[in-house]
């Protein structure tokens, strides 16, 4: 819906929903890239069209509805970043991150001329690129994200940001050095690569490891360079033997554990088993985590464990019946 100033001032609030609810999806990703956090990318939108609503009388109509959207949306989380608690964990881990489901990143717009054009490189929503870029100061961050991702213009984001074009050239500077400092040093292997037959006989091998709780059948199949994390838990395990070492002080392996069942989706644009376990008497298997996977040289080297509470993104079951097979 293309609508002049007069006429959007003018709409009322059931039309004016209608009018913002389309671009609902983009400034969900674009919040999720700045933040990190599925739930708090979800509460800014909100906030946003609000915002929005509340200041309708101040679009004049010289950019799109959808480029004011960005500008609003881009300075509420900004606002929000700088009231968010520092952490700083020297190891690279984001405490507030969240996955994101790729049935959702399907919903994107395609094809849209602009400043606000979306771009969903496939790097621009792994979990490595996120949690590299929650690493760079807020208004960088910001910066980076509108210049490199949605290809907006200097002048365009020194507009949507109310600063500079000098100001953002430098930003873009400090972020860009910041990203190939965080980025891991094997970046360009797994660019934009969908996957493989190889490596669905890899994710395949990985869930049926996990269902026979066989931990060194999922050892045989780490890299040696593996890394294992769990946000918003600290630590990040890095190595094959001490994730093994990780994982069996979990206690899996172990008879205690339970028996397991999991189903295959796809997160950020990399592959995803949810795990499911029934202990001894329970008549269900209950959610446990989900497991984001990244694979390099026909082996696992990353693996970012999310608790349960993450499902409910994903469309998830709140259980399995014990007969049920693993699916995908």
């Amino acid at each position: 819906m293309n609508v002049d100033a007069d006429t959007f001032r003018s709409l009322t609030e059931r039309d004016f929903g209608a009018c913002v609810e389309q671009h609902r999806r983009e400034l969900h990703v674009h919040c999720y890239r700045l933040l990190g956090s599925f739930d708090e990318a979800e509460d800014l939108v909100q906030e946003a069209f609000l915002q929005a609503w509340r200041r309708r009388e101040t679009y004049e109509g010289r950019a799109s509805v959808r480029a004011w959207l960005y500008r609003i949306a881009t300075n509420a989380c900004l606002d929000a970043l700088d009231k968010r608690p520092r952490q700083s964990r020297s190891n690279g881990e984001v405490a507030w991150l969240q996955p994101y489901p790729d049935e959702l990143l399907a919903q994107l717009p395609d094809g849209r001329e602009g400043p606000e054009d979306v771009v969903l490189a496939q790097e621009t929503v792994e979990l490595a690129f996120l949690t590299a870029i929650q690493r760079i100061a807020p208004l960088p961050r910001a910066v980076l994200v509108l210049r490199d991702v949605l290809g907006c213009s200097a002048k365009e984001t020194a507009h949507l940001l109310e600063t500079t074009v000098p100001s953002v050239n430098s930003a873009l500077q400090r972020a860009r050095s910041a990203m190939r400092r965080h980025l891991p040093a094997d970046r360009r292997a797994w660019r934009g690569a969908e996957i493989s037959a190889a490596e669905r006989e890899l994710l395949a091998r990985y869930v049926e490891c996990t269902e026979r709780v066989d931990l060194e059948g999922l050892a045989a199949l780490l890299h040696e360079e593996a890394r294992f994390s769990m946000p918003p838990e600290p630590g990040v395990w890095t190595g094959k033997d001490s994730v093994v070492a990780c994982w069996a002080e979990g206690g899996f392996g172990s008879e205690a554990f339970g028996s397991v069942r999991c189903m295959t989706t796809h997160a950020n644009g990399q592959p995803a088993v949810a795990v499911f376990v029934r202990l001894p008497g329970v008549p269900v298997y209950e959610p446990l985590t989900l497991e984001v996977l990244r694979f390099r040289d026909g082996a696992v080297i990353d693996v970012v464990n999310f608790s349960r509470s993450v499902y409910r993104y994903f469309g998830l079951p709140a259980n399995l019946e014990v007969a049920a097979p693993c699916a995908s």
